[in-house]
């Protein structure tokens, strides 16, 4: 636990996008869906009226700048905490501290940066302080908080989403830092608005990114005096390395194979193929992608192209067999079969449909005549008894029953008319027939 660490400044070793970090919400850019005049965030803000909050959005777009303003502007005593050194122990003393004053008038105000990265019971330990009011929780997180904060706490909290900065506002930041004194203000640097630009696609709506950029490329320019110029090479060489914004254990790594699955499913190819190039750029598994890819093939192709389970399933064993970088055009090679296949999903609802029953059937026994009897017992009790072999009849079908008299008569599996599958059909409604006629 750090108190008031927020406010330690040495210019000399800082980084630049903390040396010229807003200090009040007029100096702040970005957000305008939350920080206009009039929005709510805004106002509680100037009103020093915050309640328990989490802040949640991708690095770089303001969540500890807008914690920093809130300490400054706050008449409450206002600490910050890590996960690495915040020990249940450290925080229930801290906590009863709170209780302490909040019992003389004086309010606490609790940082928790990268509140994702707290265990379960380093979280509980906040949570009756906050029930009680003894503190106000402010956290920062780039994390999904439905998954990464209990939902005890997460329940006591409102969540602002935080945005990616435009590149508009990245510029806006990039020429502060310039003009700035605590940036390069006492210097004259000499950078054109296509490099400034070019800084700010780079970034992806990370000031951090952005800040840190302009820095390598003021440092690393042309010095004569006083005078610095951002050359095109040195730029380049910065911006040749483009950073994928892509964590394996959460959020993105969800959004991006739902991105595939859905492109897939909606036959389109190449957004199919784009998505599945994000997800291998950013590290993930080729094992991982090939069995989502198994798994798509029956349940969003199905019968309609029943060679898509073979291809995928060959494309999982070339991906074991040669692994990356190399194995990433047979993922490629599956992906494009199966955006491009024809689509059914009647064996998934099929199996939904099943399974509803079997919740509420689950104990019904199995009828007499399909089951095995391997004893002389089991056959005394009627096991196997009235069982009909198709293989011994003329159509390969027979009138006994094998469904449970509970369920008897539900159907599962509605083929479609798509692709291979229309053939299943014919088939199904061929025995269908059959029946009614041998009823």
């Amino acid at each position: 636990m750090k108190q008031a660490s927020l406010f330690t400044n040495q210019p000399s070793r800082t980084p630049l996008a903390n040396r010229v970090r807003p200090q009040t919400l007029n100096q702040f850019v970005g957000q305008q869906h939350l920080l206009e005049p009039g929005k709510i965030l805004r106002e509680i803000i100037e009103s020093d009226q915050v309640s328990s909050m989490i802040f949640w959005g991708p690095p770089g777009v303001g969540k500890t700048t807008l914690a920093e303003i809130i300490a400054r502007q706050t008449q409450a005593n206002f600490l910050s905490f890590s996960a690495v050194d915040s020990s249940i122990s450290k925080i229930k003393k801290i906590m009863h501290q709170a209780e302490r004053d909040r019992e003389v008038g004086q309010r606490t105000m609790v940082f928790i940066d990268e509140i994702h990265r707290f265990n379960k019971a380093q979280q509980d330990a906040f949570l009756p302080y906050v029930e009680r009011g003894s503190i106000t929780l402010v956290g920062a997180t780039t994390e999904n908080p439905s998954f990464e904060v209990n939902s005890a706490l997460l329940s006591r909290c409102q969540v602002f989403v935080l945005k990616p900065l435009t590149p508009a506002d990245i510029v806006t930041l990039l020429q502060h830092a310039l003009h700035n004194p605590a940036g390069f203000g006492e210097q004259v640097i000499t950078i054109t608005d296509q490099e400034l630009q070019a800084i700010a696609d780079f970034a992806d709506g990370d000031a951090r990114t952005a800040l840190n950029t302009l820095e390598m490329a003021i440092l690393n320019g042309e010095k004569v005096g006083n005078h610095v110029t951002v050359t095109n090479q040195t730029l380049e060489q910065l911006l040749s390395n483009k950073q994928v914004l892509y964590d394996k254990n959460g959020e993105e790594h969800y959004n991006l194979i739902s991105a595939l699955h859905k492109s897939m499913r909606n036959s389109d190819v190449d957004a199919a193929i784009y998505w599945l190039s994000r997800m291998l750029a950013g590290g993930e598994d080729p094992l991982y992608i090939a069995r989502r890819l198994v798994r798509f093939a029956s349940e969003d192709v199905g019968l309609a192209d029943t060679n898509a389970l073979n291809v995928t399933i060959n494309v999982f064993q070339a991906c074991q067999f040669i692994g990356m970088p190399e194995c990433d055009v047979h993922l490629v090679e599956a992906v494009t079969y199966l955006a491009l296949a024809p689509k059914s999903n009647a064996l998934y609802q099929a199996r939904l449909a099943a399974a509803k029953d079997v919740k509420q059937t689950a104990n019904d026994p199995v009828p007499m005549q399909i089951r095995n009897a391997p004893t002389k017992l089991m056959k005394d009790l009627g096991y196997g008894s009235n069982y009909q072999l198709a293989h011994n009849t003329k159509d390969k079908l027979t009138t006994m029953t094998t469904m449970p008299p509970s369920v008897a008569g539900h159907e599962y599996y509605l083929p479609t008319t798509q692709g291979h599958e229309q053939r299943f059909k014919v088939r199904l409604a061929q025995i269908k027939k059959w029946h009614q006629q041998h009823q």
